[in-house]
């Protein structure tokens, strides 16, 4: 198996490589965008959006977070694809937030636990 050293110099590599193109679509004379404009919309950004959350939050979230892209892109344009990936990041902190307070509960009523049996 893959050491996780390994995988995150894997993919920070994928990531610094598929920004090139859109670093040439960014500063590409505007005659020229529309050969561009599919592909990196479509193609690269999905994977920087995929590498950069599995090195952020694994790769559950990075999956979920490219289905989202896409899925908002292809149905209501890209302020909408940016919108969602806003409201990914409020609900995974939403959930640890929530998912602390509740191991925190339970440290606590199981410390309660083992005074009382004393």
């Amino acid at each position: 198996m893959i050491s996780s050293a390994s995988k995150r110099s894997v993919l920070r590599w994928i990531h610094l490589i598929f920004t090139i193109p859109i670093l040439g679509y960014v500063y590409s004379p505007f005659e020229e965008l529309p050969n561009y404009a599919p592909v990196v919309r479509l193609v690269f950004v999905p994977v920087l959006i995929l590498s950069g959350f599995w090195m952020y939050a694994g790769v559950v979230f990075g999956i979920i977070g490219v289905a989202l892209w896409l899925g908002a892109c292809y149905l209501s344009g890209y302020g909408a694809a940016i919108l969602s990936l806003v409201a990914l990041f409020i609900a995974r902190k939403t959930w640890l937030v929530i998912r602390a307070r509740q191991s925190k509960r339970s440290a606590q009523s199981g410390s309660t636990l083992h005074t009382t049996q004393r």
